[in-house]
């Protein structure tokens, strides 16, 4: 009996494969920690990254973020955004 070949490890994607992210920051631009749930999020286009802010800015204000920068690997390709209503 031939069985089909098992399928490569699952692996996360790397920083080049998804490089759009959001850099969280506080009332004077300082990068702010937040809860794991929230942290490291990376995208596989711009459309996908302002998706997940406009979707979860009331959480992200909820944790201290007073505005969001939107990064392109190391290029910031605009920001601050300020996250108050």
């Amino acid at each position: 009996m031939n069985l089909p070949e098992q399928p490569p490890t699952f692996r996360p994607p790397t920083a080049a494969e998804r490089p759009w992210w959001w850099r969280l920051e506080d009332v004077s631009g300082a990068e702010v920690p937040v809860s794991e749930e929230y942290a490291d999020q990376r995208f596989v286009s711009q459309a996908d990254a302002e998706s997940w802010v406009g979707e979860t800015w009331t959480e992200l204000a909820d944790e201290g973020i007073a505005s969001v920068t939107l990064f392109e690997g190391d290029r910031a390709v605009y920001g601050p955004m300020s996250l108050s209503a």
